[in-house]
């Protein structure tokens, strides 16, 4: 008969940790980390409790990068908050920090068969290298006289080159498609609700900081918060959320498990509602333009008339009537439809006195010199004095004519050669919907982009040089399979 092994004779955890050289060890790691937490207080504890954490996150990156694309998603929502509770630090770093260490998880993970770089020449990837190759160019533009400037700007270029080519490598199948418009998704209900907290039980005292900073001026109206969330601003919440509200509605008519559509359908409802509390008047414009891109996309007249008269009764409600004018934020997107309001017009004028300054420079006056923020690099300069609130204006400001003009081609170029494939070449009729949703999506923040500054900033930015790589890498999705893959 074979030996049973007693179970007690074994060595157990405590018998190991009881040996003199683990001891020793772990005696040292507590006075290591004892004096580090005598220097370092609170933040050192902190890091070593959260050590662990990084040390398996690390692991899981270099054995599946994918997990950087996602997190990368992830910190878009939330980095630009995150600095109201970690004033001075560089919270931006972390998205260029997160996306070098994800491409070097990547290299590291195949070293043995290399990575097979090919899925990433397309056009798209050629197009960011070329917005990005005219933004380096920027840097010895001989109106840009700082360096720390154009590297603050660098999100303008950098992040489509260095997202593109990773959405093309990674989000290669119809379930990879779905996991990223479920984070999109999930952070947007996070962010509307946070913004309910905000104006339902009140500020923190970082955020009440970061009001008295000076951002009161702009987000306290007649007594009145404009909802921020966790984000840069309340301009950017209100765009961003709109945003997820067209994408989510249009993927929700596709989804065939009922859990799936009532999820789409709550980031929808919470997306139009986040807008609405953000008091973010341009934002509307996304819904508006849109829907009308995606009725148009449908190629069906029955659904296009029903569209249009849709929309033509919004527009009358905000346009012609006062109904709902007690209401804060109503009354406030109500102005969006005044030709007159006073705000359009500073706008309109400030654009004049930035015409005739830029009409003798093609190349604009530096990436990171526009408007009021590049105060902290040069404070008297004329443009440093002169709001530029359009992201297209941002754009002509800093880069010139020439760059405005290579930048909306860039997003024409995307756009047209995505609608045609939605309308005449995706055969899955599921894989249609959702790229019919990214199009619409997309083409309703490039409108509103001419009101606000919308598409250059986290997280919208984010979402859209993903977007772009999405649209253009269509033929990975439509598949014969495609629409049973996405539903499980």
């Amino acid at each position: 008969m074979l030996n049973q092994v007693n179970p007690f004779d074994s060595s157990t955890g405590a018998n190991r940790l009881g040996k003199p050289l683990n001891i020793l060890v772990i005696l040292c790691i507590a006075v290591i980390a004892a004096w580090m937490i005598s220097l370092t207080g609170i933040i050192g504890a902190i890091g070593f409790i959260v050590l662990p954490f990084i040390a398996v996150y690390l692991y899981c990156l270099f054995t599946n990068p994918i997990i950087g694309l996602y997190t990368a998603l992830v910190l878009g929502f939330i980095l630009l908050g995150l600095a109201r509770y970690l004033r001075g630090v560089q919270v931006g770093l972390g998205m260029d920090a997160m996306l070098v260490m994800t491409y070097i998880a990547l290299i590291i993970s195949r070293f043995k068969d290399k990575v097979d770089w090919s899925p990433i020449n397309r056009d798209i990837t050629w197009l960011a290298v070329i917005w990005f190759c005219y933004s380096l160019f920027e840097v010895v533009n001989p109106e840009a006289r700082s360096l720390a400037a154009w590297f603050s700007g660098r999100g303008v270029s950098l992040y489509m080159l260095m997202l593109v080519p990773l959405t093309l490598l990674f989000i290669d199948s119809n379930k990879k498609l779905d996991t990223i418009f479920f984070i999109w998704g999930i952070f947007t209900i996070l962010g509307t609700l946070k913004g309910i907290m905000q104006l339902n039980i009140g500020i923190d005292k970082f955020e009440k900081a970061w009001l008295d900073d000076g951002n009161a001026q702009t987000h306290i109206l007649f007594g009145k918060l404009r909802a921020f969330s966790f984000m840069s601003d309340a301009g950017q919440f209100g765009g961003n959320q709109a945003y997820s509200a067209v994408v989510a509605t249009i993927v929700s008519l596709v989804q065939k498990d009922w859990r799936k559509k009532l999820f789409f359908i709550v980031v929808a409802i919470l997306g139009l509602y986040g807008m609405i509390i953000s008091g973010t008047r341009g934002s509307i414009s996304i819904p508006l333009t849109g829907f009308l891109a995606f009725f148009v996309l449908r190629k069906n007249m029955g659904v296009m008339i029903f569209g249009f008269v849709l929309l033509l009764v919004v527009f009358i409600f905000f346009k012609y009537t006062s109904i709902g004018q007690g209401n804060d934020q109503i009354r406030r997107m109500r102005t969006a439809f005044d030709p007159n309001d006073a705000s359009l017009q500073v706008r309109l004028e400030n654009q004049k006195k930035l015409r005739i300054y830029l009409a003798s420079r093609p190349f604009g006056g530096g990436i990171g010199l526009g408007g009021v923020k590049a105060q902290r690099y040069l404070p008297n300069a004329f443009l440093s004095n002169v709001a530029t609130d359009s992201w297209y204006v941002l754009i002509w400001v800093e880069q010139g004519i020439i760059g405005l003009l290579l930048h909306l081609f860039i997003l024409f170029y995307i756009l047209i050669k995505g609608s045609y494939a939605v309308m005449f070449k995706i055969r899955d009729p599921v894989v249609k919907m959702k790229m019919a949703a990214l199009c619409s999506g997309m083409f309703g923040v490039m409108v509103a982009s001419y009101g606000n500054a919308v598409l250059g900033q986290m997280p919208t930015s984010i979402v859209i040089y993903i977007t772009v790589a999405l649209i253009l890498n269509w033929e990975k999705f439509d598949t014969p399979a495609g629409s049973v893959a996405l539903e499980t």
